[in-house]
């Protein structure tokens, strides 16, 4: 999708919800210029952009970044067999992003899942999952395979469908997704929900076990 098409996506929104460029800046924190070149199709909207865009017309980021062309592959449109990415995918896609400096390794994503599976047995740890997983699953949209797991083991958690380990192990991955700040921050989007689907893939060896 070129820039112009993005521009056109963007003032049907803002049309849409009776927001003009100004109201849109004011908003966002935008300039109107930067809004009025990427409208006219002469600038492309950045990441940083996308967010605040998504955030001020209501809509799911990765849709905003599909529209804008950034490659986000949908949980529909991947197979089984590529469902998780490897730790050493993301290493080399952290390091070529230049967004992230941290070493990752799936020995800090096991320690961070430890210490939200106690927490997720606590009544604090559960209103969070109760009252947070929804409003984080629309603020992210489709953009991985592990979405539909996290809605299943969601549905288990809050039925208390399960053992104790079970719920456990449910609860800490279900925290890990909630938390903003985890191994990879999630503000590094979309890179920053790789280390998510590694959660749910560990999850999910620790409950087939």
């Amino acid at each position: 999708m070129t820039a112009d098409d993005f521009g056109n996506r963007l003032k049907e929104l803002l049309h849409t919800r009776a927001m003009s460029i100004r109201k849109c800046s004011e908003h966002t924190g935008i300039d109107k210029a930067t809004i009025s070149r990427i409208i006219n199709g002469k600038r492309k909207a950045n990441i940083q952009h996308l967010e605040k865009f998504a955030s001020c017309l209501n809509v799911p980021l990765a849709e905003l970044m599909e529209a804008a062309g950034y490659p986000i592959r949908s949980a529909e449109s991947q197979g089984t067999s590529d469902m998780y990415t490897s730790v050493k995918e993301i290493q080399q896609t952290l390091k070529a992003s230049e967004l992230y400096d941290g070493n990752f390794s799936m020995d800090e994503v096991q320690q961070q899942l430890g210490s939200y599976e106690k927490y997720a047995q606590t009544e604090e740890g559960k209103q969070i999952i109760h009252n947070k997983f929804k409003k984080k699953i629309d603020e992210v949209g489709s953009i991985g395979p592990f979405i539909k797991q996290l809605k299943n083991f969601y549905a288990q958690f809050e039925q208390y469908k399960g053992t104790p380990f079970t719920l456990t192990i449910m609860g800490g991955v279900l925290l890990y997704f909630i938390t903003p700040v985890d191994v990879v921050p999630d503000y590094i989007f979309p890179i920053g929900y790789m280390d998510d689907a590694v959660a749910v893939q560990i999850a999910l060896k620790s409950l087939s076990n």
